[in-house]
């Protein structure tokens, strides 16, 4: 297959760190090329360094069979290059039409911005994808999935000729990932390139032609997916067989056990209402629902983010008042957010310093901190956790996105919070990693914890619940024990309401 971009020999490093030791990789014109291994393989660092976000150390780059120099994302899209990160690049104030031509508008006789000249070119550029857009109407007041496809359409506005999706189906609802697979399959029909970035093994295998995977900075195998088995492709991600992390063990019953946590007919805000459930001691209780369906407004109001209009919380029977996260900390509640890098860490600080902010009161000493204490406290919790940081005082924002995930689970489970609520807990991390999680969520539960996870991937909620609720236009819909949900397609069935 004829190569559009081929990376020889890139090497990287950060802070004396090594990330890519020698990379290969290239994709054909035409081509869906996957691009798959562990967090901390180095996948982002070197299709970032492809995109002009970084500078290689070492190694060639080729587009067309032309050696290139990328010093800024300028000239990568001045090549054809284009790519959607996890974190969305978009302007939520400005409307879809303005995010299509950010610093790329055409103006009118008098120097003015003309928004007509970008509604009308962003129109024909969705027309020309098959995609309905509301060209006018703002990014803030999108679905995640209309955000993705914005991204899309304006990497294509601006003439990339191979297009990096890196984790593109995060967030997205069955329906919305069926309606960018169509969107994939109608650029590769053009002959624009698509390298693909993903842990999901369904969707490689529906869409792409090879498969590349990486392991600890260096280039393991490249294959056709007709040539390589599931588990072939899961042993070279995580350098071991398959261990069946991710099947479903049976557990023994929680119904005798003390109720931890009851909710009764809470209401907050449009998004839920009237749900009521009890959680026992012991208890995995996973709930699904679509994506509007209130899962994630349900894990705010019972940490205390959103107010609680109505209804009651109680624990260990008696009623508790969460108006504020520190609350719900204070009642043994604590919250992994659905959105880590959002709502879970601050980047900028050190790894040390993220995993000690809800804890900064147990190494307090009068008015000061005791910073003997808390780097003991953290390198505790990163060996506990296995959390892969070159340094603890380097940046988080550094670390990949598994460890960055590690990195908040840690931190609250630092707090030794008796109810654990987990939004979306293995968005975004690889095979071993969600292996690791879901190991965590079990001891956690069979040390006598109550764990609630919440997760639009319906493997990992079978693999790990006891029993799971589905929610459906803010209120419980159904609750299903795990032993009366046979399969996937049963659960998706269940939350679709058929």
């Amino acid at each position: 297959m004829s190569a559009v971009v081929e990376l020889r020999g890139i090497r990287k490093s950060f802070d004396s760190v090594p990330v890519l030791l020698g990379v290969d990789f290239e994709v054909g014109y035409g081509e869906v090329h996957a691009l798959a291994g562990g967090n901390g393989a180095g996948k982002s660092t070197l299709m970032k360094i492809l995109q002009g976000v970084y500078t290689k150390d070492a190694g060639e780059i080729l587009v067309s069979g032309t050696p290139v120099a990328f010093s800024s994302v300028d000239d990568a899209k001045a090549a054809g290059i284009g790519m959607v990160f996890q974190e969305f690049s978009l302007v939520p104030s400005l409307t879809v039409a303005q995010n299509l031509y950010l610093t790329a508008e055409k103006r009118n006789r008098v120097g003015m911005i003309s928004d007509r000249d970008s509604r009308d070119r962003g129109r024909r550029i969705f027309a020309d994808l098959e995609v309905e857009v509301d060209i006018d109407a703002v990014v803030g007041d999108l679905s995640t999935a209309y955000w993705q496809l914005t991204e899309i359409a304006k990497a294509v506005a601006q003439n990339a000729q191979v297009l990096i999706l890196d984790e593109p189906t995060a967030s997205l609802a069955r329906n919305e990932v069926d309606a960018l697979f169509g969107l994939i399959g109608r650029l590769k029909g053009r002959g624009i390139s698509i390298i693909y970035i993903s842990h999901r093994m369904d969707e490689i295998y529906r869409i792409a032609d090879r498969i590349t995977i990486l392991r600890d900075g260096r280039s393991l195998f490249t294959r056709r997916l007709d040539e390589v088995t599931p588990a072939e492709i899961v042993e070279g991600i995580i350098g071991r067989p398959d261990d069946g992390a991710l099947s479903y063990r049976e557990r023994e019953s929680s119904a005798g056990t003390d109720v931890l946590l009851e909710a009764i007919t809470l209401y907050s805000g449009t998004r839920v209402r009237g749900v009521s459930f009890q959680l026992r001691a012991g208890e995995i209780l996973g709930i699904a629902g679509l994506m509007g369906s209130g899962r994630s407004e349900l894990a705010r109001c019972l940490f205390g983010i959103d107010r609680i209009d109505s209804g009651e919380l109680r624990m260990h029977g008696r009623r508790i008042d969460v108006r504020n996260p520190r609350d719900a900390q204070r009642a043994g509640i604590a919250l992994i957010p659905e959105d880590r890098r959002e709502q879970g860490l601050v980047l900028e600080h050190s790894v040390t310093d993220n995993l000690l902010l809800p804890v900064l009161d147990t190494i307090r000493r009068g008015p000061f901190l005791d910073t003997r204490s808390g780097r003991r406290l953290s390198r505790t919790l990163i060996e506990r956790f296995a959390i892969k940081a070159g340094d603890a005082d380097q940046p988080v924002r550094r670390l990949s996105g598994g460890n960055q995930q590690k990195v908040v689970i840690a931190k609250w489970l630092g707090t030794r919070p008796e109810v654990l609520i987990m939004d979306e807990p293995t968005a975004g991390v690889d095979i071993g990693t969600k292996g690791e999680i879901v190991a965590m969520i079990r001891r956690l539960a069979d040390a006598g914890g109550a764990v609630i996870v919440i997760s639009s991937e319906f493997p990992e909620l079978l693999a790990v619940s006891d029993r799971v609720l589905v929610l459906r236009n803010g209120a419980v819909a159904d609750e299903l024990a795990r032993a009366a949900i046979p399969d996937e397609e049963s659960l998706q069935l269940a939350v679709q309401g058929l």
